[in-house]
């Protein structure tokens, strides 16, 4: 089923994309930005791709892909770095306008955020030589760190509309890491993780997504202003 990828990739998108032209949601009016910060966003997440790739660190199984390939990644997950944020960030504006009074207090968000943080060094102090646990549990603390001090009020909805979007996740990342088919379609080496999985999914894989939406959201916030 070489196409498997594909169609993941076409199906998270295809709602929130018909949805977009929704006459009270108007999600393409944020296209422009969107767009661009998915550009941005994916100037740092591909050369990680392509490194982490080109060195074993994951891979990707070629019977669930196309065939095609751009710097060792197959077109596919390319297509993950536009379609799956374009659904997270759909989702969280649509929860943003459905639910305009959810929020968290600043002060938990804080709270939150720094046991968060300290909870991430602890893991890297203890697992540093692992690259896939240090690089992007690195990256999460530089991330929420930047955005604790420029635009807390992003965190205030952001804990919150993630927890909804971690239900898609584990349905996609999932079936990517070999639930409910044969085998992986991403496949990872547990010497550069921690080894522990939710079902399928490398626990990593819950910091990578948050960091890939939040990335995203920021930089729209940024274009915005």
């Amino acid at each position: 089923m070489n196409y498997l990828y594909l169609l993941l990739n076409l199906g998270s998108v295809s709602i929130p994309f018909i949805f977009s032209f929704h006459p009270k949601l108007k999600f393409y009016t944020y296209w422009k930005s969107l767009f661009l910060a998915i550009l941005i966003t994916m100037c740092i997440f591909i050369p990680w791709d392509v490194i982490f790739t080109s060195n074993g660190f994951w891979g990707f199984n070629e019977a669930y892909f196309l065939g095609s390939k751009i710097f060792g990644l197959p077109i596919e997950e390319w297509l993950f770095f536009i379609c799956i944020p374009y659904a997270c960030v759909f989702t969280h504006y649509a929860l943003l306008f459905y639910f305009p009074n959810k929020k968290i207090s600043l002060k938990n968000v804080k709270i939150i955020s720094y046991f968060l943080v300290a909870i991430l060094l602890l893991t890297i102090i203890f697992n540093y030589n692992k690259w896939y646990t240090l690089v992007n549990l690195t990256y999460a603390i530089i991330l929420l760190t930047i955005i604790l001090k420029t635009n807390i009020e992003l965190l205030q909805t952001y804990f919150l509309t993630f927890l909804v979007m971690l239900i898609p996740f584990f349905i996609i990342n999932g079936i990517l890491t070999g639930s409910f088919i044969e085998n992986e379609v991403v496949w990872y080496n547990n010497d550069e993780n921690l080894g522990i999985r939710l079902f399928t999914i490398p626990i990593e894989d819950t910091i990578y997504a948050f960091s890939l939406i939040l990335t995203n959201l920021y930089i729209i916030s940024l274009l915005k202003k």
